[in-house]
Parts: structure tokens; sequence; C-alpha cells
């Protein structure tokens, strides 16, 4: 799979006409999976290309899930954002924790 011209599948049609991913424009989904990307290279260390397109390969994976199995658009945006958020407040917590106790006190 050639993950730099990444095209998101086409989900399969709903019975109902209304179906929310017949209007959400693909480059919405494109920026989303950038955004998941950036987060991923934030707190996950990669080396080179083939690093990089690995991440980008989980990026893609995981929004493709999240588009799939999500009932509205809304749905779709508060998963993706939950599962960031986690992934952020998961990096802090860890640095904070690495943090040697007393640092204040030798300064």
């Amino acid at each position: 799979m050639d993950t730099n011209n990444w095209r998101p599948g086409q989900a399969e049609p709903a019975m109902d006409t209304a179906d929310w991913r017949t209007q959400w424009p693909l480059d919405y989904r494109l920026r989303i999976v950038n955004k998941i990307l950036d987060t991923l290279m934030r707190h996950l260390p990669v080396s080179g290309q083939e690093g990089w397109n690995e991440l980008r390969k989980i990026a893609v994976r995981f929004e493709e899930k999240i588009y799939t199995g999500a009932t509205s658009q809304s749905d779709y945006l508060r998963k993706i954002s939950l599962k960031m958020l986690t992934m952020e407040t998961k990096a802090q917590t860890a640095m904070a924790n690495n943090l040697p106790s007393n640092s204040a006190e030798n300064l």
C-alpha cells in the first residue's frame, strides 16, 4: 500500500440516504490523518523514511477504522479527539513522572 498517495476508501452506502459520510469532503479526512500523524510523530520515536511510512500507515488505519465505525460526524470527531487527547495526556503524565522529585531543590 502506497501511503504517500493514500486516498480513503469509500464507505459502504448505507440504507439511509442521509448517511453523514456522503457529505464529508475527502480533504477533511486527509487533514485529520495528517493531524493524527503529527501527534504520533510527537510521541513515538521514528527513524528515517521507513519509520515515517510506518507511522503514516498507523494513522491511516486508525482514521479508517473510526470513519467506518462512526455513526455521525460528531461521533467521528469525538472518537478521534478523545484518542488524541488520551495520547497527549499519557505523554504529559509520563514526562511528569520522569522528572526528579527534588529538581527544584537543586537550583
